[in-house]
Order: C-alpha cells, then sequence, then structure tokens
C-alpha cells in the first residue's frame, strides 16, 4: 500500500473524529512487518548500558560522548538550547544527579552528588510506553531489546513524546539538515516535523561494533553488552557493585544502569 505522510495525517485526523473504523497502526501492519523483520538481527539478546559515575568526567565538561554519538548520527547544533530549549534536539545530553533521580534522592544526600552531571540518555526499555502509543508503528522494539525508530514513518503526532518517562525525545520544529555541522552519509538525515532519539547505535552494533559513545570514553565510564549473556562486559559491570535505574517504578523496565 502507497502510503504517504500527508495520507497518514488524513487518517489521523478522521480517526480523531471517529470516521475511521480500524486504527492507522492496522491499517500498516503488514508495513510494519516488514521494517521490523529487517531490523532484526541474530538471536534474541537485550542490549544494555552502564555509566559508571565514579569514573565519568561529565561535571568537568567532557563531552567525548556527546560528541561522538551526535556527530555519528547527524544530529543538529540547533544553538543555545537555553534560548529555546523546545527547539534543541539531542540524543545524549547530561542532567544533574537530583534532576535525573528526582525520584530516589533525599535531603540528607551530599550537596556534590546532587550537583554532579551525568550523562542521560533513551533508556531502550523492555516495556516501553512509546512503542504502545505510537499510532503508526514508526517506533518499534527490535528482537534484541533495542528501541528503533522508521523516520519515513513517523508523523510528528509527538505522542510518544508525552508517554516516555524520561524525557528521551526530542521533535524537529524546523529543518534540522541546515544545523548539522558535517554530515555523516553512513547515517540518515530527519526532516521536520519528525522525532528523533538515541537508537543505541543499532547500525554499529549489528555489524558488531560498540556504540560510538562507548568507544569514544576515554575513561572507561561506560559498558555495554548483552544482558542474557552472563559473561558480556554489562553483567561483569553489573556484578561489581550496586546500580540505579531511572524511575524504576514507570513500569518501563529501562535498559541503562548508572553507579554511583
Amino acid at each position: 500500500m502507497a502510503t504517504t505522510r500527508r495520507n497518514l495525517l488524513k487518517l489521523g485526523g478522521l480517526a480523531g473524529l471517529g470516521l475511521v473504523l480500524l486504527p492507522v497502526g492496522t491499517l500498516l501492519a503488514g508495513e510494519a512487518a516488514g521494517a521490523t523483520g529487517a531490523s532484526a538481527k541474530g538471536d534474541r539478546k537485550q542490549w544494555a548500558m552502564l555509566i559508571d559515575l565514579n569514573k565519568c568526567q561529565a561535571s568537568a565538561g567532557c563531552r567525548d560522548c556527546i560528541g561522538a554519538c551526535h556527530a555519528a548520527h547527524n544530529v543538529p547544533d540547533i544553538g543555545d538550547p537555553l534560548a529555546d530549549s523546545k527547539e534543541e534536539v539531542k540524543w545524549i545530553w547530561t542532567e544533574t544527579f537530583a534532576e535525573t533521580f528526582g525520584d530516589q534522592a533525599d535531603e540528607y544526600m551530599a550537596d556534590e552528588l546532587k550537583q554532579k552531571l551525568l550523562p542521560v540518555m533513551c533508556n531502550h526499555c523492555t516495556h516501553p510506553a512509546c512503542v504502545r502509543v505510537c499510532p503508526t508503528e514508526a517506533t518499534y522494539k527490535r528482537p534484541d531489546g533495542i528501541v528503533a525508530m522508521d523516520y519515513h514513518r513517523c508523523i510528528g503526532c509527538r505522542y510518544c513524546m508525552a508517554a516516555c518517562p524520561h524525557g528521551a525525545r526530542s521533535f524537529n520544529f524546523r529543518d534540522p539538515r541546515p544545523s548539522i555541522r558535517e554530515v555523516n552519509p553512513a547515517f540518515p538525515t530527519r526532516e521536520r516535523g519528525v522525532v528523533e532519539k538515541c537508537n543505541f547505535c543499532a547500525e554499529r552494533v549489528d555489524v558488531g561494533m560498540l556504540p560510538a559513545c562507548v568507544t569514544a570514553c576515554k575513561y572507561g565510564a561506560l559498558a555495554f553488552g548483552d544482558l542474557t549473556d552472563t559473561n558480556s562486559a554489562i553483567r561483569k559491570a553489573l556484578r561489581e557493585g550496586y546500580a540505579l535505574r531511572r524511575k524504576p517504578d514507570s513500569g518501563t523496565d529501562p535498559n541503562v544502569y548508572y553507579r554511583v
């Protein structure tokens, strides 16, 4: 079925008026199945990441992981995010510990820890709320646990942004391509009106490479691997001490861990 974004928007409007009996997701089920099957690689896994805050140098101004990620994925540099934060596009960014783990902080926590900066990103949840609410299945979960996106299917409804409890998605309010410093031809650019986010470097993982942020980190703060493999780097890192996850009571079961 030939489907354009304009037709999808029309279908969405009709659905809102109760004039479409079948949900848009059902109408596009055949296309979604093909997209998911083409993206899945290898046996069933669960990719995950651990960020060791004892090694991370984000508070010292280090942005190696952010720079590597944004360069690899053509993330636009819109400008000063404080000037118009809603237009900022980010795959990895920094927040304070208190902002990231506000539900797990307490009044007696050391001020140094509260203000410590740490990298945050999509958590590639085991039960992703964004996947459940996407009407076109532009956001889908691969068999290896990566929550991926098909930008051509995104109609910009932003339901996924509203559903994500971690604020991990950005919306392109303008054409992002003029704001890309140097285009990486190996990864697609996006258009105005679509949502984007971290993809755990699925294009690298599929060919046996580590995510760009992991390889760029000079301090060994990032560990990445398959949670189902007891000998993987992530399982070894998790065995070394207690780790936190963001909003564990949200029901999404995040797959990004933090060691404090």
